[in-house]
């Protein structure tokens, strides 16, 4: 019997179940078929398909054979791998369930079976989270869990190895995710659980492979990008299924479901394509390590990543507009209930779906199953530190880059996948959403398309060329980076008008979901939204953070470590967007001040900034003088007048920009006061004078009066 004929001989059977809203009362649905016994039994089977795949991947590469010296035991060494292949599984179905009910599913039976389905996800996350806590306290020391000692050799790890304190930390952090994953009952706070919720995966990013490379930067980014795609493509597939074995998706829920998941399936395959390309050639160290275990086991979960991808394809091409779904990215509920509703889908469309389904489910346990085998296979190119490091080396993590050139700023590279694929996706969406107004007849400046264009360009360079590369090695070039990120960068971007644009490309939902659109009006209305977009705050922001960020620790934070780095760019990037907007730009947000008032609200920030500039200029007490003082560079001028230089770039080239905003603003003054009198113009010619009138009027009586 097939899929279809199974959902079609159980839609006969009658169900007793009453759903829930999420406010706990019971509301009438029609009644949903039971799922078919193919899906109900695709979910555990995955699971041991990973187990198998995981043990296959082991035993192929002699991961988890006995050690030497200090072996844990055969418990230790095959119960870390399998409790960390559980935990990527209820992780993903955690992220997935969350995504679902931020983003997909309307409120009642469908949202509350989400956050219930994250609930339980997330308890078993939690769960294996503190075994791994154990097994790997054990791997570590090299103690079996039995041994003499073992909980005091356990309690020294948790307390004093930074990885024991990390997946300590990891495990508290998803039991306090369960907890409110079974509170919450509005897909806001379903929004902050899923924000939560992803504090893990920076964790986990920053140990494992990835702490040990030499390309930390690149490691640590393509393992968070990696994690966060395959977590919310497993994820949500998953989810789905469980949400379809739990009733709480009907044909036309289903269809409307199946539309929203696909354009984040399609962003998930790119980002774990991506990101696991970049991993591999960190690791790998070349073609030649193709050939060793390591290259062999990434061959494989490449090989089955491809065939993920015909599968989606699949989907995409003969089943999800055949659902009544719509393929496009960014497709309204609305149309796609529409469409379901004029087109109902086939019993046989249905079951073809499911069958692709649960192959995708199959084939994402064997990758997942792989991947875990690879994390505990040693890799070909260690990324081991040179036996005579420089200083340079030592402080950074990278060599010294030549004395730095014109032509230098623009051909010294240090990629930063992160960052680098956030450029690149916000330079397509926005450009998507230009041709979604231009195919429906509205118009959108040609200007503003180039600003955010010229925008995400620069960004892309001052993140990952020449400011980056010299940023860690000379003050005036961090500065210089700073500038460009805080002042060039946001003029460009509040010029393109990005949440005007997608305010108007994005689509409505009509089914109480909350799409992009909804999520983006929420966030703009919001008290935090108001609060940082006023014009006052975003001044003081943007001014003030400055003061605190060099200042403080916090300077030494963005230097030292990567997510630092990234905290800072968006940090400042953010704030000179709240400070441009307010004074320039037209996307919504809190009342701009009148003119006159934007712009002394612009020189008290000038002054402010040439008051900055100075006091770095005449300095002389050396700002994190253990990382630029000590940098052991042959070339350029000291450290302490790279520092003052600094200060001239922080008062000069930052004040180009500022008188950029200035005339800008004056423009913005004069056209306003053009459009008035216009609107005045047209007033009169319609109604007559009636003011001069009126005043005409007084000085004729007074006149009278003083005749008198």
């Amino acid at each position: 019997m097939t899929a279809g004929q199974q959902d079609r001989t159980r839609a006969q059977r009658p169900s007793t179940h009453r759903p829930t809203s999420s406010r706990g009362a019971q509301t009438p649905a029609p009644v949903v078929p039971a799922a078919p016994r193919s899906l109900t039994w695709t979910l555990p089977l995955a699971v041991l398909v990973a187990i198998v795949a995981l043990a296959l991947g082991g035993v192929f590469s002699a991961a988890f054979a006995s050690q030497l010296l200090q072996d844990p035991g055969p418990v230790v060494r095959w119960g870390l791998p399998l409790t960390t292949v559980l935990t990527e599984l209820s992780l993903a179905v955690t992220l997935g369930s969350l995504m679902l009910a931020v983003f997909v599913v309307r409120p009642g039976r469908p949202l509350d079976t989400a956050l219930s389905t994250a609930g339980a996800a997330a308890g078993v996350w939690a769960v294996c989270a503190l075994a791994r806590v154990v097994l790997t306290g054990a791997n570590t020391v090299g103690l079996t869990l039995s041994a003499e000692g073992f909980g005091e050799q356990l309690g020294v790890y948790l307390t004093q190895i930074p990885s024991g304190r990390a997946l300590l930390a990891i495990a508290l952090i998803v039991a306090v995710v369960a907890v409110l994953a079974l509170l919450v009952t509005t897909p806001t706070g379903a929004a902050w659980t899923l924000v939560l919720a992803l504090v893990p995966l920076v964790i986990q990013s920053l140990m494992g492979h990835a702490s040990g490379s030499t390309s930390h930067e690149l490691a640590v980014s393509s393992m968070f990008m990696h994690l966060v795609g395959a977590g919310l493509w497993i994820g949500m597939l998953a989810s789905i299924a469980l949400l379809r074995v739990r009733r709480a998706l009907d044909g036309e829920a289903l269809a409307v479901t199946v539309s929203r998941f696909s354009p984040v399936a399609s962003w998930c395959f790119v980002l774990v394509a991506l990101s696991g390309l970049v991993n591999a050639a960190v690791r790998l160290g070349g073609v030649s390590g193709l050939s060793t275990d390591y290259g062999v086991l990434v061959l494989t979960k490449t090989a089955l990543f491809l065939v993920l991808g015909g599968l989606g394809w699949a989907h995409r091409q003969w089943v999800v507009g055949r659902l009544g779904a719509v393929t496009a990215v960014g497709a309204t509920a609305t149309t796609a209930a529409r469409a379901a509703d004029t087109t109902p889908a086939s019993p046989k469309t249905t079951g073809l779906f499911w069958r692709l389904a649960c192959a995708e489910l199959l084939v994402m346990g064997a990758v997942s199953g792989v991947a875990v085998a690879l994390g505990g296979t040693n890799p070909p190119d260690d990324n081991a530190p040179p036996t005579d490091p420089s200083p340079a080396y030592l402080i950074t993590g990278h060599e010294l880059p030549p004395e730095p050139t014109v032509a230098r700023w623009f051909t010294e590279w240090r990629w930063d996948v992160l960052l680098g694929f956030a450029c690149v996706a916000g330079l397509v969406v926005y450009l998507r959403w230009v041709l979604r107004l231009r195919k429906r007849g509205d118009a959108w400046s040609v200007w503003r398309t180039l600003s955010w264009v010229v925008g995400m360009l620069v960004m892309f360079w001052v993140t990952n060329g020449g400011p980056v590369v010299y940023g860690a090695v000379l003050f005036s070039a961090h500065m210089l980076q700073h500038m460009v990120l805080a002042m060039v960068v946001p003029i460009f971007l509040v010029s393109a008008a990005p949440m005007t644009l997608a305010l108007r490309a994005l689509p409505a939902r009509k089914d109480g979901t909350r799409g992009p659109r909804e999520w983006l009006l929420i966030i703009i209305h919001s008290h935090y939204g108001r609060f940082f977009a006023h014009p006052i705050v975003a001044a003081l922001n943007f001014a003030g953070s400055m003061v605190i960020f060099y200042y403080t620790p916090a300077f030494e934070y963005a230097l030292s470590t990567h997510i630092g780095h990234i905290l800072m760019t968006v940090h400042f990037t953010m704030a000179g967007y709240f400070f441009a907007n307010a004074l320039i730009g037209i996307d919504p947000g809190p009342s701009r001040p009148p003119h006159a008032q934007r712009l002394l609200l612009l020189l008290a920030t000038m002054a402010f900034h040439a008051f900055f500039g100075v006091t770095l200029m005449s300095g002389e007490i050396l700002m994190v003088p253990e990382w630029f003082g000590l940098m052991g560079r042959p070339w350029g001028e000291s450290a302490i007048a790279d520092q003052q230089t600094g200060g001239g770039i922080a008062w000069g080239v930052g004040e180009i920009p500022t008188v950029l905003l200035a005339v800008f603003v004056a423009l913005s003054w004069s056209r306003d006061d053009d459009r008035v009198a216009k609107r005045r113009d047209r007033k009169v010619d319609r109604d007559g004078d009636v003011e001069m009138d009126e005043y005409n009027q007084m000085l004729a009586k007074l006149a009278d009066r003083d005749g008198r």
